[in-house]
C-alpha cells in the first residue's frame, strides 16, 4: 500500500510540475507579446510626429515663401532643466537651378540674460545636432527635415539664450540664409 501511495503522490508532484511550467511558458509569451505592442505603438506615435512636423513646414514653404522655415515658425522654444532633450526642426530650399551643396551650424548668439559667468561655450553645450552639410538637387526642398535639440541639465540657469542659426551655400554659389532661435530655461 505504501508503494501504491508513493506512485500516487510522484504522478501528483509531476502534474503538478508541468502544469506550472505551461502557466510560466504562456505568461512569458504574454510579456512579450506586450512589449512587442508596446515598443510598436511608440514607433507609431514617433512616426506621426516627424509626419506632422513635416507638414508644418512644407506648409510654411507653401504660404510663406523663402528658403528657409522653422518649426515652430514663432523661433522660440522653452525648455525644462533636467527634461528629455526638445528643439526644432528646420528644412531649407535650394533656390539654385543646378545641384547645390549647403553647410549649417548653429551656436549660441547672445547669452548675457544668463548672468556674467554663463558663457557662449557653456551655451553651446547644450546643442544635440550642432552642425552638418546637406546636397540638394535643383529647386528641392529638404525631406526629412533637419532636427537640433538641446539637452538641457537640471542645473542650468533659467534664462533666455539667442542661438544663431547659420545656412550656407557653399557650391555653386556662397548665399546665406541666417536667423535666430531663441531658448527660453525654465
Amino acid at each position: 500500500m505504501s508503494f501504491i501511495k508513493s506512485k500516487k503522490a510522484a504522478l501528483e508532484m509531476s502534474m503538478t510540475t508541468i502544469v506550472t511550467i505551461v502557466l510560466v511558458v504562456v505568461t512569458l509569451v504574454l510579456a512579450l507579446v506586450l512589449i512587442r505592442t508596446i515598443f510598436t505603438s511608440s514607433t507609431n506615435a514617433i512616426d506621426q510626429v516627424n509626419t506632422a512636423i513635416q507638414d508644418q513646414i512644407n506648409n510654411l514653404f507653401t504660404s510663406q515663401g523663402g528658403n528657409l522655415q522653422v518649426y515652430p515658425n514663432s523661433r522660440q522654444i522653452t525648455l525644462n532643466r533636467g527634461d528629455t532633450p526638445k528643439g526644432f526642426g528646420f528644412s531649407i530650399k535650394n533656390p539654385e537651378k543646378t545641384t547645390a551643396t549647403f553647410s549649417y551650424n548653429i551656436s549660441a548668439g547672445d547669452v548675457h540674460n544668463c548672468g556674467a559667468s554663463f558663457t557662449a561655450d557653456q551655451a553651446n553645450a547644450y546643442v544635440l545636432g550642432n552642425a552638418g552639410s546637406l546636397t540638394l538637387g535643383p529647386g528641392a526642398i529638404l525631406n526629412p527635415y533637419i532636427l537640433v535639440k538641446f539637452d538641457i541639465p537640471s542645473d542650468a540657469v533659467p534664462c533666455t539664450i539667442i542661438y544663431n542659426l547659420n545656412i550656407v551655400e557653399t557650391t555653386p554659389n556662397s548665399n546665406a540664409f541666417p536667423t535666430n532661435i531663441f531658448v527660453t530655461i525654465q
